[in-house]
């Protein structure tokens, strides 16, 4: 089948803003408690494949190279399976400009499904905490949890801000290509390599920190885990949680998916005249 047109795309993108604005407070929450689990799984699977090789500087990048091969698996659970995520929402700024729903609306459905991504996220990591897999390979596993915790938390606000914004310009545009696609295949190509890209270039999502973070914040409880890689855990309290990454980043998603993604594509789409 023939793929839609970027104009095509913005239409779907605009009429799709109106159930998430309108949809119950419990289907959304629920929705937004599936995204967050797949998102914390994949994150967690994007551990376990590269542990060994992102814990030596020397395979460092080919490291990143295996999370970006396996985090994405998330995302294409997120669409194809049907959940709410908080990042891939902020095309919901489409409607607003179409005039479809309200300001209102939207931030309504931006606090529901922030708030449900996050206990979603929690979930997986008590259970993955519960579970003994940060003791696979020798604990290794689990110090690099840890080291990508600290590393999350050790970002200045405003490279967390940058980072947040290429994540989600990318995450949307992910998200924007698998609309566009009328088959499953084509939605998996495109989120595949957009999502790839976004793990292996290091930028930062709000909803994968909400695994990564907890995830290092828990396993830095273990000290064999920490003396294995020689880590200084100072950074991880909840203020380096919630306000050194998690507040910056998520203004940081809110800029590259809005405004990089859904404003820029409805200026340039808007005018039916335009294929």
């Amino acid at each position: 089948m023939t793929a839609l047109t970027p104009r095509e795309i913005m239409i779907k993108q605009s009429e799709g803003s109106v159930p998430k604005a309108e949809g119950s407070t419990g289907k959304l929450f629920v929705l937004a408690m599936l995204a967050g689990a797949f998102i914390a799984l994949g994150a967690q699977a994007s551990l376990m494949a590269s542990f060994n090789l992102t814990s030596d500087p020397a395979t460092f990048g080919v490291g990143k190279v295996v999370m970006g091969a396996v985090f994405p698996v998330g995302l294409m659970m997120v669409v194809l399976c049907g959940a709410e995520l908080f990042t891939g929402n902020c095309l919901m700024v489409i409607g607003i400009l179409d005039k479809r729903i309200r300001i209102s609306q939207m931030l309504r459905n931006w606090a529901i499904v922030y708030i449900g991504n996050l206990i979603g996220s929690l979930i997986i990591v008590f259970c993955i905490a519960y579970s003994g897999l940060w003791d696979s390979g020798a604990g290794l596993l689990g110090a690099v949890t840890v080291k990508t915790a600290v590393g999350k938390c050790s970002l200045s606000f405003g490279r967390a801000v940058i980072l947040g914004v290429f994540c989600n310009f990318l995450v949307c545009l992910a998200v924007w290509m698998a609309t566009g696609s009328q088959e499953t295949i084509g939605k998996i190509f495109a989120i595949w390599f957009c999502i790839g890209l976004f793990i292996i270039s290091g930028f930062e999502h709000s909803v994968a920190n909400m695994y990564f973070i907890p995830a290092g914040m828990i396993a830095a409880g273990n000290d064999a885990y920490v003396s294995l890689l020689g880590l200084d855990t100072g950074s991880l309290t909840l203020f380096g949680f919630l306000i050194k990454n998690l507040l910056p980043v998520t203004i940081g998603n809110i800029i590259g998916g809005s405004i990089f993604v859904g404003v820029t594509y409805w200026g340039c789409y808007r005018d039916r005249k335009i294929q």
